[in-house]
């Protein structure tokens, strides 16, 4: 069943009608509910544009989007903060923690927002942060702590709203080889549970963690695999030999 359906996104940005920039040209792409899919790309093709017009913080210049039978692109503005509150989590190259607030209280904030009684938040945190391994760093700040802890307090913030989706924009990008590990391990492990991923990465390591990767070119997809029953070192040599020839292409 598709959670996620995108027909002929277009997102031309322009300072006046003469000097029009297309970032996304003609997008269309489902994604089904517990899937995990990959996008590559080079800097410049598109993938955070895609995923901000998913996100609901930017708007497609024209065509169609559809979360869970919701037109994102007819979604009033003053509905797309709790539309974003409810039905989406998301995981950040730079974390996006506030240093004010410790980590249990950067995890609640989108459960406040959402006006979630006390009893709830906590009864969604306990398991989140045994599974994540953050209990011991609930009552330090995001100062306090580690970059692949902080990672994984961003995580908890994601998952406990208990989303429809999950956007991760380069989740990787600033962490370590261990880290980055663990964080991949982490939403493999969540995928597993039901839990549908979307993310953007440059990492073709990261991507072969994924079921299915899109490679964007020029604001269109250009080429996507699935990794079916494949391991993931043959998954991965799959998505580097696409990439290469994604390389080849633009020389």
């Amino acid at each position: 069943m598709n959670i996620l359906a995108l027909t002929h996104i277009r997102r031309v940005f322009a300072d006046d009608s003469k000097n029009q920039v297309p970032a996304l040209k003609d997008i269309s792409l489902t994604v089904d509910k517990g899937e995990y899919v990959a996008i590559m790309g080079e800097s410049g093709a598109g993938k955070t544009t895609l995923l901000n017009i998913i996100a609901t913080l930017d708007k497609a210049t024209s065509g169609n989007i559809m979360l869970n039978g919701v037109d994102l692109n007819k979604l009033p503005e003053k509905q797309t903060a709790k539309f974003r509150r409810e039905h989406l989590g998301f995981v950040f190259q730079n974390f996006n923690l506030l240093d004010t607030f410790n980590n249990r209280d950067n995890i609640f904030l989108p459960l406040v927002l959402a006006k979630t009684k006390y009893t709830v938040m906590q009864q969604r945190l306990q398991p989140l942060a045994k599974q994540l391994e953050i209990g011991d760093l609930l009552e330090r700040y995001p100062y306090e702590i580690s970059g692949g802890q902080k990672q994984r307090v961003a995580a908890a913030r994601a998952l406990i709203t208990q989303p429809d989706l999950v956007l991760a924009d380069e989740p990787t990008g600033a962490l370590d080889s261990h880290n980055t590990e663990k964080l991949l391990q982490l939403f493999e492990k969540v995928n597993l549970q039901g839990q549908t991923i979307l993310m953007v990465t440059h990492s073709a390591a990261a991507a072969s963690h994924s079921k299915r990767t899109l490679f964007i070119k020029d604001g269109q997809i250009y080429h996507e695999i699935f990794k079916g029953d494949h391991s993931r070192a043959e998954y991965l040599q799959k998505i580097m030999t696409s990439l290469a020839a994604l390389t080849s292409k633009e020389r």
